[in-house]
């Protein structure tokens, strides 16, 4: 058997480096990642390391982007259309990924936590387990690929331009999204809801839309994967450079006038080598940081700009004073509830979703990756492992620990597997946290907090969903497709608790307090936000305040995640802030 997931790998593998070289036929050269324009950090090179950027030999840009992510690649996409740009991003490229690329390896991309993973995993201080991205396309490339516009409340609230909000997203939707085929737990799921008052029945829709729809996916009808790093094939090739495993050390500034304005950035190599990029002269050029809600405040941090006594707990130069950076961090709880069936599902990700009035939303996925070696893995919150009972307190995670630990996720048997997860995710949550460093290391993660159920209103809404998920699945719709009796609300929480989730010590309440159960099985579905709020940390237009050449344009700037899913909503942004640029520099000049 292992000889044959052996040579299904290596298959694998193959058929995508013949997708790729394939796309390259008829070209002069083979690109080492696809475009030209992508090239190992290690291939920089200036003249000059001079700070001065009036040194005529060396190399300068309009605009440096720092994360090469779900907002960053349309934004230097589209930038790129009249000006240099440098993109740089710390991971190496999706391409040819076969854990990135296809549906089937979804969990196996979360498991794999070696330093060249296209995902990173952190644990907050609530003890819930997430992940990160790092790979160019970033989030794109390690979600469960379903796609959604805002409601046009969330529009209103950010104050963007609605008119080019509906010309941003179509841009993204016509090059990555796709309608998917219905899987038939999603069916069943779709009637359930429906049959239980989420209604009405919206079809197929981009649109955020009180009731039951079918959204967007980035993954195609074959299941491989389209990500945010497949817009850079809309730029112009002369004007944009886009280096791989480049990890930005921080921020550079010249102090000399009444603000701090940004220069350029230290970046270290795949060598571990360090260069400096730095700006042209203009005062329009700018240093845009799209690193994600994780990185965004970290890396200002890093750069000197944050709380004081942050900065000079860790001997970091202080260039301004903020004491917002890293506050109100928030991720949306999601708990789930695990239902058990007497026939195989077919593996789905989230395709379906009830959005209701009570501000939860309800989704569901089924099925696990083929490979037999990925039963041994951790398969991130979608998975159907039950049986790993997950009592180790965050303080308690000893060496010792954690190798039980995976002791125990080792033993399960296969029959584990089957079965599937309806979902259920509170929108707008009230409790927020905080982001602090551990280090001056840009690589490690930052201890963040996001202070899960901190707001009993977050905590009622969770007990809320929770009913309506019980009644979903106890719904004729739903035991008919399992073909399994009806089962009991204790049931059902009784099998969801014992699965392995998260590190948060459980209670003997769990499946009689629905309020015990929200706090102990809260789980992430990586929709966390914030630490560089609008009005505390930047202006409406994302400059970050009391600085010049300095932006952020990435989910750290919300206080909500939009839609059911935000991605659609970042991946518009990158393409709506680099128009909104454009448009005010060059006017109708801009051609866009």
């Amino acid at each position: 058997m292992a000889a044959f997931v052996g040579t299904m790998k290596l298959f694998l593998s193959l058929v995508l480096w013949l997708n790729t070289f394939s796309a390259l036929q008829g070209a002069k050269d083979f690109y080492e990642f696809r475009y030209p324009f992508i090239k190992r950090a290690s291939s920089f090179s200036s003249s000059s390391s001079s700070f001065s950027s009036s040194n005529t030999d060396e190399v300068s840009y309009d605009y440096i982007i720092v994360g090469g992510g779900t907002a960053g690649c349309p934004l230097a996409a589209t930038l790129s259309q009249n000006f240099s740009v440098l993109l740089l991003e710390r991971g190496g490229v999706p391409f040819s990924n076969a854990n990135v690329s296809f549906l089937s390896n979804f969990h196996i991309a979360l498991a794999d936590t070696s330093p060249s993973s296209a995902s990173q995993p952190f644990i907050s201080t609530d003890g819930v387990i997430n992940a990160r991205a790092r790979v160019l396309g970033g989030g794109t490339c390690i979600n469960a690929g379903f796609y959604t516009r805002s409601n046009s409340d969330f529009i209103r609230r950010v104050g963007w331009d609605e008119r080019l909000v509906n010309e941003s997203y179509p841009w993204i939707e016509k090059q990555i999204v796709h309608q998917p085929k219905l899987a038939d737990w999603q069916d069943a799921f779709k009637d359930s809801l429906l049959d239980v008052g989420v209604s009405p029945y919206n079809g197929f829709t981009y649109d955020h839309i009180y009731g039951t729809k079918v959204g967007g996916t980035i993954f195609d009808r074959f299941g491989r994967r389209h990500t945010a790093a497949e817009l850079l094939a809309s730029a112009n090739p002369k004007m944009l450079t886009v280096l791989v495993y480049a990890t930005v050390q921080k921020v550079l500034f010249d102090k000399t006038g009444k603000r701090p304005k940004a220069m350029g950035v230290v970046f270290k190599d795949e060598n571990g080598n360090q260069h400096q990029a730095f700006l042209t002269n203009n005062r329009r050029s700018e240093v845009i940081l799209s690193c994600g809600a994780i990185a965004t405040p970290q890396m200002l941090m890093l750069s000197g700009i944050g709380p004081k006594a942050e900065l000079q707990k860790f001997n970091i130069s202080m260039v301004l004073h903020n004491e917002f950076v890293g506050k109100g961090m928030a991720d949306n709880p999601m708990n789930s509830v695990f239902v058990p069936t007497n026939r195989r599902v077919e593996q789905s990700l989230i395709q379906t979703v009830g959005i209701t009035k009570m501000e939860v939303y309800i989704e569901a996925s089924s099925g696990f990756g083929q490979s037999q070696d990925s039963i041994r893995c951790h398969h991130g919150i979608l998975s159907a492992e039950i049986g790993q009972l997950s009592t180790i307190p965050p303080k308690q995670r000893t060496p010792e620990a954690i190798q039980a630990f995976i002791k125990r996720k080792r033993d399960l048997p296969h029959e584990a597997f089957n079965g599937g997860f309806i979902l259920e995710k509170i929108a707008k949550p009230i409790s927020t946290g905080h982001l602090n460093l551990v280090n001056t290391n840009i690589d490690d993660n930052p201890s963040v907090t996001f202070n899960y159920f901190g707001h009993p209103r977050d905590l009622q809404r969770c007990v809320d969903g929770i009913r309506t998920v019980a009644k979903v699945i106890q719904s004729d719709h739903f035991t008919n497709f399992t073909k399994c009796d009806k089962p009991t609300v204790e049931k059902l929480l009784n099998m969801s608790v014992k699965a392995n989730i998260n590190l948060i010590p459980k209670h003997t309440n769990d499946t009689k307090s629905l309020e015990q159960f929200c706090k102990d099985t809260v789980i992430t579905i990586w929709h966390y936000h914030g630490g560089c709020h609008v009005g505390r940390v930047v202006n409406p237009n994302h400059k970050v305040l009391g600085t010049s050449r300095l932006r952020i344009v990435d989910g750290s700037t919300f206080r909500e995640s939009p839609g059911t899913n935000p991605q659609g909503t970042v991946l518009m942004m990158g393409r709506y802030m680099a128009v909104k640029i454009l448009r005010r520099r060059l006017g109708k000049a801009a051609g866009v």
